[in-house]
């Protein structure tokens, strides 16, 4: 039988305030000699930091998706609140075999909206960035959406809470005309710190987990060699790996 146990490790937890560690990195130090793993949120300071090792995504992905029953004041809110992270920032509206019309308004109410905004400079940058993705089923927006990987996934649809099982990938999602993004950032309780750059195709959010790790044993019997040795030997030699091979039939013979 193979047994697990998890243990807890050292980390070093990013934030706005903190960048001694992608710094350290980024002079070349090796990351073992600042943290044990590294996991969390960047922010500018951390994000430039990052920079210096070429690993600069985009700074936050979100994919809104709006049928006929959406508030275009609402959609048009949800995209600015992740656009003005920064100029690097994109944001996509999936539409859901929604109308010019209603599409034209919830363009005009992303650029009312948006230079009553005090970070309405960073978004003439990030808006041009940003995209619409025309769609005629929810299944064909989210199969976007699954491929896209969004850290946050806004659902304006009329069936949202239905439509979550068809979410594969996201960082997180928000259900609903009333579940602005902006709570999971501050109070609902959820993941703040969430895979960009399509990464919610690998990840989850930092959570308990991030902060463990698993390690595995394994302990054969004699008579349990026997039963897999031939194989673990055949194999070993198809790699030409004899000594692998060897380890195993030393013991098969010892033991005859």
């Amino acid at each position: 039988m193979s047994k697990g146990k998890e243990h807890a490790v050292d980390v070093a937890v990013q934030s706005h305030a903190l960048v001694q560690v992608p710094a350290h990195v980024a002079n070349d130090e090796k990351l073992s000699d600042v943290c044990a793993r590294w996991a969390g949120g960047r922010g500018a300071r951390v994000w430039d930091a990052d920079g210096a090792q070429g690993r600069q995504d985009l700074r936050a992905w979100e994919s809104v998706v709006a049928d006929h029953t959406c508030n275009p004041a609402f959609v048009a809110a949800d995209l600015l609140s992740q656009a003005e992270h920064g100029v690097d920032s994109q944001v996509v509206l999936v539409t859901v075999d929604l109308p010019q019309s209603t599409i034209a308004t919830i363009e005009a109410e992303v650029d009312a909206q948006a230079h009553a905004l005090s970070r309405v400079d960073i978004l003439r940058q990030s808006i041009p960035k940003s995209i619409i993705v025309q769609t005629k089923t929810v299944e064909e927006a989210l199969a976007f959406s699954n491929d896209y990987a969004p850290e946050h996934l806004i659902l304006h649809l009329e069936q949202a809470s239905a439509t979550v099982a068809l979410v594969e990938n996201a960082g997180s999602v928000f259900v609903g005309p009333y579940s602005p993004e902006s709570c999971g950032d501050y109070a609902s309780g959820t993941n703040h710190t969430l895979p960009t750059n399509g990464y919610a195709r690998q990840f989850s959010g930092v959570n308990t987990l991030s902060f463990q790790k698993h390690i595995t044993s394994q302990e054969l019997t004699s008579a349990g060699l026997k039963e897999l040795g031939p194989v673990v030997a055949t194999l070993a030699d198809c790699e030409g790996l004899s000594a692998h091979a060897n380890a195993v039939r030393i013991r098969l013979r010892a033991s005859v």
